[in-house]
């Protein structure tokens, strides 16, 4: 896959560690695989439940670690063929996503996405 995908991300448990409505500690692996996929031009999303305030401290999370949004809880290009509040996006990366890889980190009590087994797959699927 050569072309430019737009892939949905989730915020806590995927880019942070769980501790809302705080910003947790960034997982491991997620800033540099983020990184990756907007440098090989996939267009990113921010995909999440948060809102006001707390949705502008995610957003900052990602401004803070120099990783674009190309959209915040929509795909801009969408609205050109749907009303469907439904994010449309290539690929979902979400701690709660059926088949997403997720690890333990000891004394947390949810887990987390396991960065390096996304980015395996990523590259698998040469989107990487």
């Amino acid at each position: 896959m050569n072309n430019s995908l737009v892939i949905a991300i989730d915020f806590d448990g995927t880019c942070v560690e769980h501790d809302y409505p705080a910003v947790g500690m960034d997982v491991e692996g997620a800033v540099e695989t983020l990184r990756a996929l907007q440098s090989h031009g996939h267009r990113l999303i921010l995909f999440t439940m948060r809102s006001g305030e707390r949705l502008e401290a995610a957003k900052r999370w990602f401004k803070d670690r120099k990783i674009e949004l190309w959209g915040v809880n929509r795909n801009p290009e969408q609205k050109e063929w749907t009303e469907s509040c439904k994010v449309y996006a290539d690929f979902y990366i979400d701690d709660s996503a059926l088949g997403c890889p997720i690890m333990f980190i000891d004394g947390v009590r949810r887990p987390v996405v396991n960065w390096a087994k996304i980015r395996s797959l990523l590259e698998y699927n040469r989107v990487l």
